[in-house]
């Protein structure tokens, strides 16, 4: 019961942060809230694995964290340079 109240707030969390990435003022808030929903999914799936008794899905959760947390540096690096390639690559540093 208490892993499937856990499971609801998660939900909750989600939408509030997907709210947040359609409202968000600027690029940089719309990444962070996309991070959020990845963070959120990972949760999700790792309180979904124990609800349905297969712990070992907790690895598939580990593995969805930290590519998460790369394609949101990458991301970033995209929006900040305008190229993922070495620094310098894109030109010169955006002003935002």
């Amino acid at each position: 019961m208490m892993f499937a109240v856990a499971a609801i707030a998660v939900l909750i969390a989600l939408s509030l942060a997907l709210a947040r990435a359609f409202l968000g003022p600027t690029v940089f808030d719309r990444v962070l809230a996309a991070n959020t929903v990845g963070t959120g999914a990972m949760l999700l799936l790792a309180v979904v694995s124990f609800l349905g008794g297969r712990p070992e899905f907790i690895d598939l959760a580990i593995v969805y964290g930290f590519l998460n947390v790369i394609g949101t540096i990458a991301v970033l690096k995209y929006f900040r340079y305008g190229s993922l390639g070495e620094p310098g690559a894109g030109g010169e540093e955006r002003q935002w």
